[in-house]
């Protein structure tokens, strides 16, 4: 049994040892970025920058491969099935991994047990915006109307159960109104109709929005953050008004679950790494981006929290997934 015991332990040591030896020498071969969105997309830029600054850094090519459609779920179930070897990675965002598997019936994966997160990248933030017609110059000037004129204010959305329309239902949580809800079959078509006054007002991203805001095709009323964003002080916060309200996207690296710690270590590191340089900082924080250097085990809090914060909101308002 002494001999067996012994036996087991040298096994053991061993394969800790070849664990962290082919952890030294990774990368060998490119690593694969997929990219579950169209080529432009945040997340695409996103792993286009980084990927080549990794590159550069390990020695090895990151290449995008772009995997889109079902809002991102193909590419995502692509990664989960990968081999769990650390050469395919994903750009995952908040609305495929924290929204949709409470709002669609069949998600081909499950975003809190068949990933590894590996780095928060970037969070934006939504922004409140209405059509220049309407009378609103603020979110208390909003809210007082949305109160005393139930079901009359129409807010678009990307979609039945998309993540703006949980962030619509947060903010109507929050203050305590009706309205007439008018989703779309994605993004540029609701901002379309938003600038177009066919719809009153609606939640979309700060970045999307801002050329928009600054040349009067739509008002902002105010920003999903806590806080006034640094590069934007003049723009009002929407929790100025509603205490505590934030609601944003972010944008993260995960590998297939099971890939080891020491690779996901590595990847952290050259992530942000990547994220520290001062071209790299410029470019994404153009884009109204808030860049983040955090853990793996940072951004896995945060994915859980996000996922309950969201299973919540789709329970609440009694959404039925399809």
């Amino acid at each position: 049994m002494i001999v067996i015991a012994r036996m087991i332990c040298l096994l053991l040591a061993c394969a800790c040892v070849t664990g962290t030896a082919l952890a030294q020498k990774y990368p060998i071969k490119t690593v694969r970025i997929i990219v579950p969105q169209l080529p432009g997309d945040s997340c695409d830029t996103l792993a286009r920058l980084l990927g080549h600054k990794m590159g550069e850094r390990l020695g090895q090519q990151f290449v995008v491969d772009n995997r889109p459609g079902a809002s991102g779920t193909i590419g995502l179930a692509m990664t989960a099935q990968a081999p769990a070897d650390g050469y395919t990675m994903a750009c995952g965002q908040g609305g495929n991994m924290s929204v949709i598997p409470h709002t669609m019936k069949q998600v081909p994966y499950n975003a809190l047990k068949d990933f590894a997160p590996i780095a928060l990248v970037s969070t934006n933030y939504l922004a409140l915006v209405v059509h220049p017609s309407t009378p609103f110059r603020n979110v208390g000037q909003f809210i007082k109307y949305l109160k005393a004129n139930p079901g009359k204010v129409t807010f678009a959305s990307n979609g039945e159960g998309a993540f703006l329309h949980m962030a619509t239902e947060m903010f109507r949580s929050n203050v305590g109104f009706e309205y007439l809800h008018i989703p779309f079959k994605g993004v540029p078509q609701m901002g379309a109709e938003l600038m177009s006054g066919r719809v009153d007002a609606g939640f979309a991203s700060f970045t999307g929005m801002h050329p928009f805001i600054v040349s009067g095709r739509v008002r902002l009323l105010g920003i999903a953050k806590e806080k006034r964003a640094p590069n934007y002080p003049d723009f009002p916060t929407i929790a100025e008004s509603v205490p505590g309200f934030s609601s944003g996207g972010w944008f993260g690296f995960v590998a297939p679950a099971n890939v080891s710690k020491d690779i996901i270590a590595i990847l952290n590191r050259e992530t942000n790494a990547a994220l520290k340089q001062p071209d790299i900082q410029k470019k994404l924080e153009a884009l109204g981006l808030d860049l983040w250097t955090e853990s793996p085990e940072y951004f896995g809090a945060l994915l859980k929290s996000e996922y309950d914060k969201y299973g919540k909101v789709a329970r609440d308002i009694g959404l039925v997934p399809k």
